[in-house]
């Protein structure tokens, strides 16, 4: 992994507020571009503080990276006060990413939260995917209209019933199997959520695939901040979620 990763400081191109305490970045990296897949995160470095900050990939552009956060804390907090010209402390990309079907190929994509930047660049690669988007409220809901434009079909859900429908992503993505048997489902938010979607695909005999959202301090997998259980050959293993994942198949976490 190190030899396809980049560190450095690079350039915002641009910076937007999405929603009260969410944040994009669109930052000048083509070394890191170029290496960069579907389902990746970078590890940014803010000043004051001894951790780095683990935020996955949403975009990948011929020379860029664009990044999707929540202010979570102390860290994200002085992320934003990074601004378009400024040069941000970043390695990229880390991780593993989604398997990556033929285009034509019917997938769903689920995302909650902020589990729904890193389902984007998903999504794109597909002709026509499903994105099941799920948020607390109307006005925590974010890019509906980027996973429109570029060809997919969207739900959004609401919590409480504020916007789209008012449920779960699970209660959407039940309705959506009476109807459809995708060829996979690729899933990003919390563990609950990927419980419920892990589930549904195993009920419906449907490949599955999940990301994680864990703490993390190294990112490259030398320490044990991030580690998750899995299973290989009925046996339980350790494993990292930024080195083994942040993607796994559905059947090989314990979720």
């Amino acid at each position: 992994m190190e030899d396809t990763m980049t560190v450095g400081k690079y350039l915002i191109l641009e910076k937007k507020n999405l929603a009260k305490n969410t944040y994009s970045l669109l930052i000048d990296c083509p070394e890191a571009a170029a290496r960069a897949v579907a389902g990746q995160f970078v590890h940014i470095k803010v000043d004051g503080f001894t951790l780095r900050r683990p935020i996955s990939i949403c975009e990948i552009g011929e020379r860029t990276i664009r990044i999707v956060f929540d202010v979570r804390g102390d860290g994200t907090e002085a992320m934003t006060r990074l601004n378009q010209g400024d040069m941000i402390d970043m390695i990229a990309p880390l991780g593993n990413g989604f398997t990556l079907l033929e285009p034509e190929q019917e997938v769903v994509v689920i995302g909650g939260g902020i589990g729904v930047p890193p389902m984007l660049e998903t999504a794109k690669h597909y002709l026509h995917p499903t994105a099941i988007l799920g948020f607390r409220t109307a006005s925590a809901a974010i890019l509906e209209e980027d996973f429109a434009a570029c060809g997919a079909d969207v739900i959004t859900c609401t919590d409480d019933g504020s916007k789209g429908l008012h449920g779960f992503v699970t209660d959407a993505l039940q309705s959506h199997l009476t109807q459809h048997k995708p060829a996979l489902i690729c899933a990003c938010g919390p563990k609950p959520m990927l419980q419920g979607i892990v589930a549904l695909a195993k009920q419906n005999g449907i490949p599955c695939e999940v990301s994680l959202e864990e703490r993390m301090a190294c990112g490259v997998g030398a320490c044990l901040v991030c580690a998750c259980k899995t299973v290989k050959n009925g046996e339980e293993f350790s494993a990292h979620v930024c080195k083994d994942g942040p993607v796994f198949k559905a059947e090989e976490v314990v979720l």
